[in-house]
């Protein structure tokens, strides 16, 4: 049967992947969780919480404590955070916090903390690997006179071109994404920044990272980067919760959001005494370099004088290389947002 009005209900992208994601018996509240459908960082290698837990020591170190907070934001089933609490320096107490909409997995550590927002007042790292992406956006098109529209889609997919974007979606394509051509596509990113104000929002001081793939200004993809997974593989985004939904994130954009909200962590003076650091954008490769994960081989040497050893470290050498890659994990970008707090002054 043909899609019709009659047949279908057509909705913009936001309302339709909320639904298909977040609803009852979506994608994301199923058992098996996102490591059932894909590979993150976090699964690829406990090289990357070894990363994290690197980082929190140092902010910890920064806000001179031994006791630290850090906020795994769309946590999936706790994985990195366990992997974190494995791997973190003897002395250092770590409050971890799950945020997370599906239900508490069954065994996982009771130091871990579980619930739908996020806690406020913390002092330490919020962690959001891969959280952006899925935090639903609207997509607009520019028609054949070049008037950008919103996108409207059918429960198979179909999609149609509905009212022009109007508002503050309107003021948010101008600045951070213009539709110059028909055709051209964009994800409205004004929801992503909003979400990511709130997670800067929730931390009294410490540092605010958001890791995800990402595009700036001057090279947005001109059709967009709207897509689903299932079971590993890239397949049509169709909103009927068989699969993910997920799209690029304007990190730049989500970065501007966040600044005032970091500065006024501070106080009503505005940034912290002695500071200008700002929100810095990276990529994984270079971040992770930052925290001692190269990917560099052992020396051949060590396959001589410690055998076993020189095995270990050949293959931490290749999970490394894995977060790293060109072309895979380590295009992703890091979103570094610090937040000076009393007491605190990010170096």
């Amino acid at each position: 049967m043909p899609v019709t009005d009659e047949t279908c209900q057509w909705r913009g992208w936001r309302a339709a992947t909320e639904s298909a994601l977040y609803g009852p018996d979506g994608f994301y509240l199923r058992p098996e969780g996102p490591a059932g459908h894909f590979r993150t960082s976090v699964h690829a290698s406990p090289l990357f919480a070894a990363a994290v837990a690197r980082l929190l020591a140092r902010v910890a170190e920064e806000l001179g404590t031994d006791e630290v907070d850090l906020v795994d934001v769309g946590a999936g089933r706790g994985e990195l955070l366990a992997g974190v609490l494995a791997a973190a320096p003897a002395g250092l107490r770590v409050r971890a916090h799950a945020v997370e909409r599906a239900a508490r997995p069954a065994g996982l550590d009771p130091q871990i903390s579980w619930a739908e927002r996020l806690p406020a007042g913390v002092r330490g790292v919020l962690f959001a690997n891969e959280w952006l992406d899925n935090v639903p956006v609207d997509v607009a098109e520019a028609d054949g006179s070049g008037t950008p529209r919103y996108v409207e889609v059918a429960p198979d997919g179909t999609e149609r071109l509905g009212a022009p974007v109007a508002g503050a979606d309107a003021r948010w394509l101008a600045r951070w994404w213009p539709l110059r051509e028909p055709g051209e596509r964009a994800e409205i990113g004004r929801p992503r920044d909003a979400a990511w104000a709130g997670a800067v929002g929730s931390l009294s001081a410490g540092l605010a990272v958001a890791v995800d793939y990402a595009h700036a200004a001057g090279a947005r993809p001109p059709f967009g980067t709207l897509t689903g997974f299932r079971a590993g593989r890239e397949v049509p985004p169709v909103p009927d919760g068989t699969c993910d939904i997920t799209a690029h994130v304007a990190l730049d954009a989500c970065a501007a959001a966040g600044a005032p909200v970091a500065a006024g962590a501070a106080g009503a003076a505005g940034p912290a005494a002695g500071t200008d650091r700002g929100a810095e954008l990276v990529t994984q490769r270079e971040a992770l370099r930052r925290l001692g994960i190269t990917g560099a081989r052992p020396p051949l040497e060590t396959a001589r004088t410690d055998p076993a050893g020189y095995v270990r470290a050949l293959a931490a050498a290749g999970e490394a290389a894995e977060l790293t890659a060109r072309g895979g994990l380590g295009d992703f970008t890091w979103l570094l947002q610090p937040v000076p707090g009393e007491g605190y002054c990010p170096p």
